[in-house]
């Protein structure tokens, strides 16, 4: 009977020790994936060889965590890495996690050229979501969104009178589109509007991946007193399918870095004021020795 109540003791304790091992283990595999899926939202696409050094675990630890997320239909396995799935490419959440900190920086850039007694567009893209944590010390703004993620976010400022368009809701982009979006749209005029793109092209304008948010965007242009783009870096490197306006209609672009050479000169012969870090650091040097 010792010998049972020793024995039933000492395999309690074995189990207690594994389940915490297992639970550790399991705690750092979820963390080990959430930084995977991270890494696939901000680049596009990963690689194995890269994964496993910036993580420091093997190579076969990273491949088998590729194949559990591919089987829960995170990502899409390729040859030596993985990259987003086809389908979700274009979702509010998978944007919201690429280029996180140069879109912040847009953000916080874009907020400043907003003032008091203002009325804005926000377009529902997450460069102009960005925007909002820096908005809502604004007093008496007007605010039209199509987002309903982003009049969720501005809803309890105080000083701040949220417009939102109706129509058909997309529940990956968080944002309403179509006929009764434009038709609220089509009655408002005189705002600052900021629109996003998915892509850029010197020929072609700003461009966005789908035909509805292309349509509304070029809609909220066409109505306002002034556009400013507002797009990371990464968008000056290739344009998407959907033009929304020509270059004419733009006045400013706001970017986290200053735009390569060409486009420099691009943006410069059209009068297209390009607003950067550096740039509005240059810009507020020049006004202090005025």
């Amino acid at each position: 009977m010792v010998f049972y109540l020793h024995f039933s003791a000492l395999f309690c304790q074995i189990y207690a020790t594994a389940a915490r091992d297992t639970s550790y283990m399991s705690h750092s595999t979820n963390n080990r994936r959430e930084r995977i899926l991270a890494q696939v939202y901000q680049r596009g696409h990963v690689a194995v060889k890269d994964l496993a050094a910036e993580m420091g675990v093997s190579e076969a630890t990273i491949r088998r965590d590729l194949r559990a997320m591919a089987g829960e239909n995170q990502v899409e396995l390729i040859h030596g890495g993985a990259t987003l799935r086809r389908k979700d490419d274009f979702s509010f959440r998978s944007k919201a996690m690429r280029n996180v900190e140069g879109k912040k920086v847009v953000g916080r850039l874009a907020a400043g050229l907003v003032g008091d007694d203002e009325q804005v567009f926000l377009d529902s893209g997450t460069t102009c979501f960005q925007m909002a944590p820096l908005l809502k010390g604004k007093r008496n703004l007007s605010v039209i969104v199509n987002s309903a993620r982003l009049a969720l976010e501005l809803a309890e400022a105080p000083g701040l009178s949220i417009i939102t368009l109706g129509g058909h809701y997309r529940p990956d982009r968080m944002d309403t589109v179509g006929p009764l979006a434009a038709t609220t749209l089509d009655q408002l005029r005189g705002y600052l509007a900021f629109v996003g793109a998915d892509g850029l092209s010197m020929d072609f304008g700003p461009t966005a991946n789908d035909v509805e948010s292309a349509y509304l965007n070029r809609l909220a242009v066409r109505h306002a007193r002034e556009t400013i783009l507002v797009v990371d870096h990464s968008k000056f490197l290739t344009p998407s399918l959907f033009k929304i306006v020509d270059w004419d209609a733009v006045k400013r672009i706001v970017t986290d870095r200053p735009p390569p050479q060409e486009w420099a000169e691009f943006l410069r012969a059209r009068g297209i004021q390009a607003i950067s870090p550096e740039g509005a650091a240059v810009a507020s040097a020049q006004t202090d020795q005025q």
